[in-house]
């Protein structure tokens, strides 16, 4: 992978870009909320040759969530659950319209 592969990547949501350290300061908490998130497996961080976690952007707005429910007072492991069955019920919505979409519009009820 040249330099300019690598460039381009930092815009992929799914890139593991940022460390602990940089994921922590990003949003503004600590890295032991970061752990705490990872063992309530809310996000499974990538990790480096090295054994350190790397974070994605797409992981890093899934944090975010977790810690504003946290900062309203929600207890974390709660706020993971929370997340998750956001998460589910996004994706139950999103197969439904498409399964509604395929079906196409409504008939009519026949006269009669």
């Amino acid at each position: 992978m040249t330099a300019d592969d690598s460039f381009g990547r930092l815009e992929d949501d799914d890139y593991p870009a940022f460390t602990m350290g940089r994921a922590a300061e990003m949003l503004g908490t600590t890295p032991n909320f970061l752990r705490a998130i990872g063992e309530a497996r809310l996000i499974t961080p990538l990790r480096s040759e090295g054994g350190h976690r790397r974070y994605s952007r797409y992981q890093l707005r899934i944090a975010a969530r977790a810690r504003e429910l946290v900062d309203q007072g929600t207890p974390i492991e709660a706020a993971c659950r929370i997340i998750i069955l956001e998460d589910q019920l996004e994706e139950a919505q999103r197969i439904n319209a498409e399964y509604r979409r395929a079906a196409g519009p409504p008939h009519p009820p026949a006269a009669a």
